[in-house]
This record gives C-alpha cells, structure tokens and sequence, in this order.
C-alpha cells in the first residue's frame, strides 16, 4: 500500500521532515427525503400533539406573503426564504416522487450566499466551478449537465 508523501512548502528547516499541506475542505452531499418519510414524521409530530398552533399560523401568513412572479421577487430580500419555489437552490422537489433533495445539509438557508437561481442567471458568464460552488456539485458533475442540456438544445432545434 504507498502511502501519500507530504509536499515540500518551502518552510522548513534543513534536515526537517516537510509539512503536510492542509487538506481541502470536504464538500457534503446533498440528502434526500421521500414523501413517505416526511408524511410519517408529521403523522408522528400530530400523533404526539406537538403540532403548533402558532407554526400553522405563521405558514398561513408567509404563503399570503410568497410572491407569485420573478418581478415580485427580483427586489426581495436576499437569501430568498420561499424554499418552496422551483427556483430557490436550497432544496430541490421531484416533481414524479415528490421527495425533496437538501442541497445543503449541513447548511441553514441564510447562511447560502446565493439562493435564487435566477438571480444567478442575471449576474452572468461564470465558471463551472462557481457553479459548482453555488449548486453544491462538483465541476465535473456540472460540465456532464452542461452537455446533456446542450445535446437536448440541439435536439429540439433540429426537429
């Protein structure tokens, strides 16, 4: 088995073993929930009485307040909260299964610098690695999506 030898960074003094560089940070995957998963948690949530009364009001009031069209958002405040919406980035829904895929599991919405994927449309050309970094995928796994839309493109314009 060979194991792994450190880098020389330069730092260290004459006869010293070389310093490890630090290792890149380790980027979570997403996780995904199925319909019947969350349909039992809230059977057992009501089951149990723990089904607020002020939780359900509060849903009640952001849904009247939830905009309807990119120009009632496009000046909202940012992150965009309505994870609910088919462009928000902080969760993905099946629309075949109705599981929900977190993006970011190991993140709460606000901390996200970018939530809205329309807002990331308008900004412009970036790389596939921001990307990546934005959508919590690898650079790789974006080029493959790149492709496959493009062929579809192609696709439909050839018909």
């Amino acid at each position: 088995m060979s194991q792994a030898r450190p880098e020389w960074t330069g730092t260290e003094a004459e006869g010293e073993s070389p310093a490890p560089l630090p290792a890149p940070p380790e980027r979570r995957r997403s996780k995904t929930m199925s319909r019947k998963e969350m349909a039992r948690e809230l059977r057992r949530r009501r089951m149990a009485g723990e089904v607020d009364p002020e939780e359900q009001e509060l849903l009640k009031s952001v849904e009247a307040s939830r905009p309807r069209t990119r120009a009632d958002c496009v000046n909202g405040p940012r992150p965009c909260l309505f994870v609910s919406c088919k462009h928000n980035l902080y969760l993905d829904v099946n629309p075949e299964t109705g599981s929900i895929k977190l993006n970011f599991p190991d993140k709460e919405i606000w901390e996200l610098e970018h939530t809205c994927a329309l807002d990331v449309a308008e900004k412009g050309g970036i790389t596939l690695e921001e990307v990546g970094e934005i959508m919590n995928l690898t650079r790789e796994r974006i080029r493959q999506v790149e492709t496959r839309g493009l062929a579809k493109l192609r696709e439909a314009t050839e018909d």
